[in-house]
């Protein structure tokens, strides 16, 4: 199929979460719900923008940084699952080079990960100290489309246990920096006690929030702080606690009572008015495409299935300044063979994907 074969996209296009077209048309890479002159390839069934995933990894795995090969394999196992918009949330290579491929998703990226020294996994970070974080959060800013990720919490080997990374004063400096550079500030955290401090100096995203709590909740809702659950992720942390229960009993313990309870902690985060988007931590230790199974989950938690569909697709999108399925948008879209507003495991069966107005594959 040439770069510019018109097609017509025929059967329920989700426009929005309350609103369905019968058709589109796909012309010179854009949408438009205008009739062409042109003939057109028809694609039938239902139509949603492309899935977002609102925290992965391109260019990294468990070792730390990949090589470009292994970076584009990444990206088009993601586009082959219809991702096709990515918030990268943290990587050490350089993946610049993917914006130059419009047969790959669409990439926005968090510059490198900043956490606090010996207090992240190896080869993943710049390891500084509190009086070095503005500075370097300056720099990512920079180098970055617009999100800078600090790690908030980690493991304390003195402690035992999970502590926060950095002093109240070093993140009000730090997030405030940011803003002033136009860059939000979104921050690793698995437990409880970091969340007050990063939420009350300004902090625009949380990733993980498994320490949320009866007493944070009301104030994320708030502050209109969002939350990515990547609930596919914590799933690994019984694992993890195992790996760990001779060494740090407590951390091993805390994690354990975190995984017990995610569910009603994401359920009530969104009870609460929290925004919830998706993203599945891919690229460090796990595999990319793993987006239809982390809606599932958020509906498993209890988030109504027109509203974890709306965290990767409708809603997702607005959040990350991105547009969906407007008039002249990218044509950047997902075809299903049934309804996934009705199942939202149909999202792991696209019938056809189309990226920058092509059928891929």
């Amino acid at each position: 199929m040439s770069d510019h074969t018109v097609l017509h996209v025929k059967g329920r296009v989700l426009v929005g979460p309350d609103e369905a077209r019968d058709e589109l048309w796909v012309v010179d890479g854009r949408i438009s719900y205008e009739r062409p002159r042109a003939e057109a390839v028809t694609v039938r069934g239902w139509a949603l923008p492309g899935l977002v995933d609102a925290h992965c990894h391109v260019g990294l795995d468990h070792h730390g940084a990949v090589d470009a090969a292994t970076s584009e394999k990444q990206a088009v196992t993601d586009r082959d699952a219809g991702t096709l918009l990515l918030r990268d949330a943290g990587s050490p290579s350089d993946t610049r080079w993917i914006d130059d491929r419009d047969d790959l998703p669409k990439i926005i990226r968090a510059g490198r990960h900043i956490a606090r020294t010996r207090r992240y996994i190896r080869n993943y970070a710049h390891e500084i100290e509190p009086e070095d974080l503005v500075d370097h959060v300056a720099r990512e800013a920079g180098r970055s489309d617009g999100w800078v990720k600090l790690v908030g919490d980690w493991i304390d080997r003195d402690a035992g246990d999970l502590t926060p990374c950095w002093p109240r004063e070093a993140v009000e400096a730090a997030i405030a920096e940011a803003h002033r550079l136009g860059a939000r500030v979104t921050a690793h955290c698995f437990a409880e006690d970091s969340l007050r401090d990063l939420v009350e100096a300004g902090i625009d995203c949380i990733e993980h929030a498994t320490g949320l709590t009866e007493e944070t909740i009301p104030l994320f809702a708030e502050r209109g702080v969002a939350i990515v659950p990547t609930l596919v992720n914590i799933a690994t942390f019984p694992d993890l606690a195992a790996g760990g229960q001779d060494r740090f009993p407590r951390w091993s313990a805390h994690m354990k009572r975190l995984y017990e309870r995610r569910y009603d902690t994401v359920r009530s985060a969104y009870d609460a008015g929290v925004p919830v988007f998706v993203g599945t931590d891919a690229g460090g230790s796990l595999a990319h495409g793993l987006v239809a199974a982390e809606v599932a989950e958020l509906v498993k938690a209890g988030i109504p299935p027109l509203q974890a569909l709306s965290a990767t697709t409708w809603g997702a999108r607005a959040w990350l300044g991105r547009p969906a399925l407007e008039e002249g948008a990218p044509a950047d879209l997902v075809v299903y063979d049934d309804d996934p507003r009705t199942d939202v495991r149909v999202l792991a069966g696209p019938r056809r994907v189309i990226l920058n107005g092509r059928v891929i594959g």
